[in-house]
């Protein structure tokens, strides 16, 4: 799972490309993330710390929304939410307002669009989330730009929450956990699939540590960073805007 140069790395277009083709796989709320280490435990962490930080939840932002699977979960906590979706695959922003406008009452915005170039506005969210999304962000400054952008958008008091792929800073823990993650991935179906994801995780993706991410939170204005769930190279964290 060796990573590539940022200027290597798959474009926005390629990238959209693989999510318009795989709407079906990311539908099912059990599996359809099974790549992913932990990813129903993830889902329900996040979204149960979602709900207890933010109980009077009226707006929801969902960030790579994909098929509206951490939308349909936290709706099953906190019904009839304001829900705004984003992802940059047309097919999966309309299977995910499809299936999100069968459980709220609410209203429900899409946005097509990459998160580095959407505005979102100041203090109109309660929640956001951004799950197994934040992985394509490139430089540093990418990161830094998108983390202040999400701690705008929310409301005094509101909350991020965050389920996604990492790194780690030692060259040899990052190898270990590389290997437990290979491991998962073969014993889910075969050697043939593991080298299947571990491809295009080097094409597509430039995850960054998890302290990287809680610093940047941080930094950026946050309080409260919590880390919920850290398993090999994923993990389910967030943090809370002050009031």
């Amino acid at each position: 799972m060796k990573s590539k140069a940022f200027h290597q790395k798959s474009t926005v277009a390629q990238i959209r490309q693989r999510f318009d083709a795989d709407v079906e796989r990311f539908s099912n709320l059990q599996t359809g993330q099974s790549s992913t280490v932990d990813a129903p435990l993830a889902m329900e962490l996040i979204t149960s710390a979602a709900t207890v930080t933010n109980p009077q939840a009226t707006h929801f932002l969902d960030v790579g929304c994909g098929a509206g699977n951490y939308s349909l979960k936290l709706l099953e906590k906190l019904p009839n939410l304001d829900v705004t979706l984003i992802d940059l695959s047309l097919p999966m922003l309309d299977r995910a307002r499809e299936r999100v406008q069968a459980v709220t009452n609410g209203r429900i915005h899409t946005h097509q669009s990459d998160i580095r170039e959407l505005e979102l506005g100041e203090g109109q969210f309660d929640i956001i989330m951004a799950a197994a999304v934040l992985h394509h962000l490139r430089e540093e400054a990418e990161w830094t730009a998108v983390f202040q952008k999400f701690h705008r958008a929310l409301k005094p008091g509101g909350s991020i929450w965050i389920s996604d792929l990492v790194t780690h800073t030692t060259e040899a823990i990052e190898q270990m956990m590389v290997e437990r993650y290979g491991r998962y991935l073969t014993e889910l179906k075969d050697e043939a699939y593991r080298d299947h994801v571990f491809a295009y995780i080097a094409a597509e993706d430039s995850p960054r540590p998890l302290l990287f991410q809680i610093d940047l939170l941080r930094q950026v204005g946050f309080i409260q960073a919590e880390i919920l769930h850290k398993n090999s190279v994923f993990a389910a964290f967030g943090a809370v805007k002050p009031r």
